[in-house]
């Protein structure tokens, strides 16, 4: 191209009008092809590309060899975390299907009364400690589960499980202990036993759960995908139930089942669960990106709304990347070429691998300086309290019913009965498989029809109404559902199954009493289905094992509570003549004050869901 004075001109960059195939693609001031950048090529470089002098087909060629591989590798990428996203899953929902073996307490809580010669009491103690450890271990186990990862959990989960249950197996099978005239293992060897099982259950069930709400918590579907291993949990009992009912039965004479043989079935749970949790330490992960990506946005919601200022260790990940992939070593200059015949290609190795690690541990420092401070805010936020009132209310008495099916079902059998005949109230693990299923079909059906009809939330971090950069809610097509218009009924039903055992009703028909297991398994279910899937809404899931973790705790305290009030109402009926003998109780007096009180504390837990849901209604929460 000539310039104004004839002369021709060197051409340093080339107009898309002006290409020319034959031209190198970028030349320098001596007419050679380069490509523009910082530095030149290193021979290393220039080995993989061909001389762009030869014309620029070699290097078109290259350029979309480059491509069509990155778009390869990226798209292996995508299946594999794909694939382990699927596979956690499957192996969540298998953890929680075996875990919840202490939900078939009531199998053999009874026998506990004829062949240890417990009391009430303490049959409901033994059942109150693993009660106990299950839910307040919670929040430290979801503390290292959302800072760690599920691998230890399960390996813990395993450990605990299997000495809980050998040693529950070896202390049903030594008798009676001394204290009561037996020669068996003490009474507190049952107890610790029992609290390893509560350990080991809340480790299992946390790791898994928690699992299955980090790598789907923003997806569209994320009340399913939470629904079904906790719906797996609550069919674990039933499949356990009939495992033993079945296959584990001491045998009568003309070969039928009788009572379930304690000790194997002890054996049997030992061994599955130390199965189940070794395979699940190896098949539970957490896809980082998505971990990564909640914690990015955690960040840039918390900045916005004011919470934390803008400062460089909280910049978004990208722009940490970029930062370091810019960053020039001192001692390094630009001619990598002449360089690397010195051997300062290795110097730079190292710097890299030096600023990985710096990379790694902000990365970490900024993980759990969010964790701690969403935390403190969850704390803080009184919605949350109401929200725990609630579950406290419901679980507490739920729990109750669950762990003393056994002995209600003594009470309504009147004392003429046939002794090997089936009680009229039905079988405890007929029970058992009720609530199961119940409870089952609940946590899908909520799970389900809450992400079907639940409106949409960008909302996660609005912690107070005076936040001035709440954003805007979008507008939902079609009917839209908040999720606690599926709460609130469950927990009625819930309350018309203890107004129901509360009458007289129940004892003159014992074959309704089928009718108040299944309404508890409906609200039990729902309960447990919905809270959860609350907490991953309102407050996210990067930190959901701790939020969840803290509201867990209230069922302990509930089971607690509960147990207690039902172990003296029976013993003191039992005691004041209501007795069957043997330290058995019969009739009303046995459990009727004590559901009376299980319906008005359901009661109260629909006051304080109501409350927490006015409190986000106000501040423009989506539930």
């Amino acid at each position: 191209m000539a310039n104004a004075n004839g002369d021709h001109a060197e051409i340093d960059t080339i107009d898309k009008r002006d290409f020319d195939a034959n031209r190198p693609f970028l030349v320098d001031g001596n007419g050679n092809g380069i490509f523009s950048g910082r530095r030149r090529r290193t021979r290393s470089e220039s080995s993989r590309i061909s001389p762009l002098s030869n014309g620029s087909d070699e290097f078109s060629d290259g350029l979309l060899s480059n491509v069509v591989d990155g778009i390869v590798d990226e798209d292996r990428r995508k299946l594999k975390l794909e694939t382990v996203r699927i596979c956690s899953f499957i192996w969540g929902v298998v953890c929680c299907l075996c875990a919840g073996s202490i939900t078939a307490f009531s199998l053999y809580g009874h026998l506990f009364l004829n062949h240890l010669h417990y009391t009430q009491l303490r049959v409901n103690g033994v059942s109150i400690a693993a009660e106990v450890a299950m839910y307040t271990s919670v929040p430290f186990i979801g503390y290292l589960c959302d800072r760690y990862s599920p691998t230890p959990l399960l390996l813990f989960s395993a450990i605990f499980f299997c000495t809980g249950y050998l040693l529950a197996a070896f202390s049903y099978r030594s008798g009676p202990p001394p204290d009561v005239g037996g020669s068996g293992w003490s009474f507190w060897v049952m107890i610790l036993a029992f609290v390893l099982v509560g350990t080991g259950t809340s480790c299992m069930y946390l790791g898994a759960l928690t699992t299955c709400a980090k790598n789907f918590g923003r997806g569209k579907y994320r009340g399913v995908m939470l629904a079904v291993p906790i719906a797996a949990f609550g069919l674990s009992g039933m499949w356990q139930s009939q495992v033993g009912t079945y296959l584990l039965c001491e045998r009568l004479e003309d070969g039928s089942c009788g009572d379930l043989d304690v000790f194997r079935y002890f054996l049997f749970l030992a061994f599955l669960l130390l199965a189940t949790g070794l395979l699940g330490a190896v098949g539970l992960r957490v896809v980082e990106d998505e971990e990564e990506r909640y914690i990015d946005e955690a960040v840039s919601e918390l900045e916005r709304s004011g919470i934390i200022g803008e400062d460089e260790f909280f910049r978004p990940r990208e722009e940490i990347r970029a930062a370091y992939g810019t960053f020039q070593p001192e001692g390094i200059s630009d001619n990598f070429e002449d360089e690397e015949e010195d051997g300062l290609s290795v110097t730079l190795s190292d710097e890299e691998l030096r600023l990985q690690r710096e990379r790694d541990e902000e990365e970490r420092r900024k993980k759990n300086w969010l964790l701690n401070q969403e935390t403190r805010l969850f704390l803080k936020d009184h919605t949350m309290w109401w929200l725990a009132t609630g579950f406290f209310l419901i679980t507490g008495p739920g729990e109750a019913y669950i762990n003393n099916l056994g002995t209600i079902i003594q009470t309504l059998t009147p004392a003429s009965y046939p002794f090997h005949s089936p009680p009229p109230a039905g079988l405890p693990s007929t029970h058992v498989a009720t609530i199961a299923l119940t409870s089952t079909a609940s946590r899908l059906l909520t799970g389900s029809l809450s992400d079907v009809f639940a409106p949409p939330a960008t909302h996660h971090y609005i912690y107070s109404p005076e936040n001035p950069n709440r954003q805007p809610l979008p507008q939902a097509n079609g009917i839209t559902f908040s999720r606690l218009i599926f709460l609130l009924p469950c927990t009625t039903l819930l309350s018309l199954g203890f107004l129901l055992l509360a009458t007289p009703l129940t004892l003159h028909h014992p074959q309704i009493f089928n009718l108040t297991s299944g309404l508890v398994g409906i609200g039990y279910g729902g309960a447990f289905s919905l809270v959860p899937i609350i907490i991953s809404v309102v407050w996210g899931v990067e930190n959901f094992g701790t939020n969840w973790g803290i509201v867990a705790i209230a069922p302990a305290a509930g089971a607690a509570l509960w147990g207690i009030v039902y172990s003296y109402g029976y013993q003191s009926a039992a005691d004041g003549g209501g007795g069957g003998g043997d330290g058995h109780c019969l009739g009303w007096k046995c459990y009727g004050f004590w559901a009376m009180g299980c319906t008005l504390s359901v009661w109260g837990a629909i006051l304080a869901l109501t409350l927490a849901w006015r409190g986000w209604r106000r501040r423009g929460v989506v539930v």
